[in-house]
């Protein structure tokens, strides 16, 4: 197994910078199947309009029901919406998208492309928001997953995301169910 090197790109500043702390969701081992280069390096930047199409490759490829592309640049002007993209050898591999609420964030979406999934980049995506949210000393980090997708309700309770409730018909599209998970920050 390799470990992965993570450079951010501040909101503000737009020089890549190295973390150098221990973050366990960002740091962590990546699967041994499919894993990252140790040579390889994945950078976090703010989604921005000229990233849309790339965007909407893998939102496209990952939901049943994809946000169109005008839902995108909605989200993205809200005040309170913030959104980190994954890149990786300059191609877009993931993204998050979230909202800073009073004392928590909420996370509308994340997803990684089909080609760099079982890699650590959700994770580390995940792992962006948590420091974020501990950073501004939040209490909670909240989210819903539908009720079918078993991989992704795993990776949140690995981070210790606890099922908080259940939103019935939560889903426009298919009327499925949502679980409304969430991780309380100490």
């Amino acid at each position: 197994m390799s470990q992965l090197d993570i450079h951010l790109r501040d909101r503000i500043d737009t020089n890549p910078k190295i973390a150098t702390g221990q973050s366990e969701a960002a740091h962590g081992q990546m699967a041994a199947d499919g894993a990252l280069l140790s040579s390889e390096t994945l950078y976090f930047r703010p989604i921005t309009t000229a990233d849309l199409d790339e965007v909407m490759v893998i939102e496209r490829m990952s939901f049943r029901f994809p946000w169109s592309a005008g839902f995108f640049l909605q989200e993205l002007q809200v005040p309170c919406a913030r959104s980190i993209l994954a890149e990786l050898s300059n191609r877009t591999v993931g993204y998050i998208l979230f909202w800073l609420l009073p004392d928590a964030i909420d996370i509308h979406n994340i997803a990684v492309h089909l080609e760099y999934r079982r890699r650590g980049i959700a994770r580390a995506l995940l792992g962006e928001v948590i420091d974020e949210a501990k950073r501004q000393s939040f209490t909670r980090v909240m989210l819903e997953v539908r009720r079918s997708n078993t991989p992704a309700q795993t990776l949140y309770r690995r981070l210790g995301f606890v099922t908080t409730g259940i939103r019935k018909g939560y889903y426009s599209d298919d009327g499925e169910d949502a679980l409304a998970m969430t991780l309380d920050i100490t």
